[in-house]
């Protein structure tokens, strides 16, 4: 599935491979850089209500099992993304399972939603067990690859995370991660067990772990940094259509590529412990999220990459319904220099 790499992004003919934008590991498991977030699959935005029609269930298992079949062995999800009529879990379990031995399911837990859709407090430590054993059942599995700990809006995550590292230690979960959070959260749970990746929403326009250190920290460190909302950056689960900048246009035109595939390419070349997770609900916009790992971007694209982001926030680590701040900055020194890794 991974003989060949797409001449353009856009290209009709050429095998597209998730394998082209390289691989990290998370802990001891081997991903490909290019995953897929299974959100969109549910048709529902994270605000709890449905944006509209769910997208057809034979057309969304038809999709993860296209994705799969791309190369795509990295696919994040949880319990709390579903709408009145689609699970995304669901989806994946009916779609993939019995699994291939190689793909990796990253869900994560904090974050809860009553029957209704309506957001739930963050959950107490001793109730993550719960949502750890929701995700398992739905997903068919014995254990959960990476969970991530949604931090939600609390100021300290110390006892959450010590309440997944025991589930951990109970076999139930392989490796742990951390979502929204800052450099400092960071610290407070490595002080308790191991972190395999950070997921943020990062992306042109929203760049805080540029200006609070946290890409650089997780590179310096060997942990996987995982940008949520990278191509629609402050525009969330709406298109980013109407909001790309001239200049990202412009380069977009000289690579035969969609301003998403730019989008998603600079990204994948901020470090090569920086993964991309897109969306989608559209099997044409799946094969180029894939082809966009195929992508290599010069200096002077990347300068004037560098230079679009306006928006920044006060510490990117999240708010309590489980969005994130905004940020930006001009990237620097190796930052610039990394690209996908072959």
């Amino acid at each position: 599935m991974h003989a060949g790499t797409a001449t353009n992004a856009n290209s009709g003919t050429a095998t597209v491979a998730a394998a082209d934008a390289g691989t990290w590991k998370l802990g001891d498991l081997e991903v490909n850089r290019l995953g897929f977030g299974a959100l969109r699959l549910t048709g529902n935005g994270m605000g709890g209500g449905s944006d509209g029609p769910p997208i057809d269930r034979e057309r969304a298992i038809g999709l993860l099992r296209s994705a799969v079949e791309h190369g795509v062995n990295h696919i994040d999800t949880a319990a709390f993304y579903f709408s009145p009529l689609r699970s995304a879990n669901e989806l994946i379990n009916r779609a993939l399972s019995p699994y291939p031995d190689d793909l990796v399911l990253v869900t994560k837990v904090g974050p809860g939603r009553d029957p209704s859709g309506a957001w739930l407090p963050m959950a107490r430590p001793e109730q993550l067990r719960g949502q750890v054993e929701e995700n398992l059942r739905q997903l068919g599995r014995d254990h959960l690859d990476v969970v991530n700990l949604r931090r939600n809006g609390i100021t300290s995550i110390a006892e959450h995370f010590g309440a997944l590292a025991e589930l951990r230690e109970a076999g139930l979960i392989r490796h742990l991660g951390l979502s929204s959070v800052t450099p400092g959260h960071l610290a407070e749970a490595q002080a308790i067990a191991p972190v395999v990746c950070v997921q943020n929403c990062y992306g042109l326009d929203q760049r805080t772990a540029d200006t609070n250190g946290l890409l650089d920290l997780c590179r310096r460190q060997g942990i996987a940094f995982v940008p949520f909302f990278a191509i629609s950056g402050h525009q969330r689960e709406a298109s980013a259509v109407d909001t790309h900048d001239d200049n990202l246009r412009a380069i977009a035109r000289a690579h035969d590529a969609t301003p998403a595939q730019i989008r998603l390419a600079w990204t994948l070349h901020r470090g090569p412990h920086v993964l991309a997770i897109p969306g989608t609900s559209d099997p044409r916009h799946l094969t180029e999220n894939i082809a966009a790992g195929a992508l290599r971007l010069s200096a002077t694209d990347l300068d004037c990459l560098d230079g679009l982001g306006t928006l920044d926030g006060p510490d990117g680590a999240g708010r309590s319904d489980g969005s994130d701040g905004r940020g930006s900055s001009k990237a620097t020194g190796w930052q610039r220099t990394w690209g996908p890794s072959l």
